[in-house]
């Protein structure tokens, strides 16, 4: 399968618009599968955030000897 990959925006339809020079790779008549990635909400990236930094309070100077591998 050949990926195609872009930038769209919900419209108030509720369609997705695919740019022309894009929806010409795109073959007609054939069933396609659909991705659509959504930006994270706030709570998500604040936890992923404390946890990533929770976990560097960890590492120690000791530690940077694996940085090299």
């Amino acid at each position: 399968m050949k990926a195609v990959e872009f930038r769209s925006r919900m419209k108030a339809d509720e369609s997705l618009e695919v740019p022309r020079d894009l929806a010409a790779q795109i073959p007609k008549d054939q069933t396609v599968q659909v991705i659509v990635l959504v930006p994270e909400e706030a709570e998500d990236s604040e936890w992923q955030r404390a946890t990533a930094e929770q976990f560097l309070r960890g590492y120690g100077e000791s530690d940077s000897i694996y940085d090299a591998l």
